[in-house]
């Protein structure tokens, strides 16, 4: 059975996250499991402080439980839901678990509403998308699950048989049922042998699926994913981290972070 890895800290944002979580199970028929990742400070071996730790993860639990009784609600049970309680940094209690159950994805808030939570959902958000192995779905604060109809991939259209994971998003496709758009960005002016040459295997590649291409002329990378999304209901918007090797990296801005952190359209993350 598919199973959907959900983090929370039990604020807002992460609520609109577990409910998008959630939703998405029922569609897929997949098992939830709820994360909550209690973080030891420096010290943390010192009496008082053990002792505040284990208040802290007593309340955590039964936190928990109420979050699960009240999902069992909003489903009416029909889906199952675990949860789970981990103490430590956050990325390694996620990724220790992930290896566990080897989710379908992993889905976390993108961000907060307050000044303070943007800063912490969107570092440990950045963080996962480019670390974790698994498909990490990051839920912008007033994303709301709906039919995913139309799935969009941002593509470079840069050595695309070695690059894109098609497996993945075959099975995205599949399990929605959706349209398939696959998005670039360049000068419609300017010929490009490489992206006509490239763009013609991701056509060979995807052709059981149907997709539409969209060559989007716009200077900034970014915001014309982003405008294109919005305006043409993309439900959910693939993009694919690269790996760079340490010179390249000095230079290479982070497309991947900005339509994290700014896209107001559920980001799915897959890992080549």
């Amino acid at each position: 059975m598919k199973k959907i890895l959900v983090a929370t800290d039990f604020s807002l944002a992460a609520g609109n996250a577990i409910t998008y979580a959630a939703d998405m199970a029922l569609s897929v028929n997949a098992q939830l499991t709820l994360l909550h990742v209690v973080q030891t400070p420096i010290g943390f071996s010192d009496m008082p402080l053990v002792m505040g730790l284990e208040d802290i993860m007593r309340s955590a639990e039964t936190d928990m439980q109420q979050l699960k009784e009240e999902l069992l609600l909003r489903t009416a049970g029909k889906i199952i839901i675990e949860t789970e309680v981990g103490m430590g940094g956050f990325f390694e209690e996620l990724k220790t678990v992930s290896e566990r159950i080897k989710p379908y994805a992993v889905v976390m808030g993108s961000q907060g509403k307050t000044a303070a939570e943007h800063i912490l959902f969107g570092s440990h958000a950045v963080y996962t998308v480019k670390h974790l192995a698994w498909p990490v779905i990051t839920v912008p604060p007033n994303a709301a699950f709906t039919a995913v109809k139309k799935i969009g991939l941002a593509s470079d259209l840069t050595k695309v048989v070695k690059t894109t994971p098609f497996a993945e998003i075959k099975m995205l496709v599949h399990d929605f049922n959706a349209e398939l758009h696959i998005l670039n960005i360049g000068k419609k002016e300017v010929f490009d042998a490489d992206i006509v040459f490239e763009s013609g295997l991701m056509q060979e590649m995807t052709l059981a699926l149907k997709p539409t291409f969209h060559f989007i002329d716009n200077e900034n990378t970014d915001e014309g994913i982003m405008d294109f999304a919005e305006k043409n209901q993309i439900d959910l918007l693939i993009v694919l981290p690269h790996h760079h090797n340490l010179l390249t990296g000095i230079f290479h801005k982070s497309h991947t972070k900005q339509l994290v952190l700014h896209s107001h359209v559920p980001v799915i993350s897959i890992h080549q």
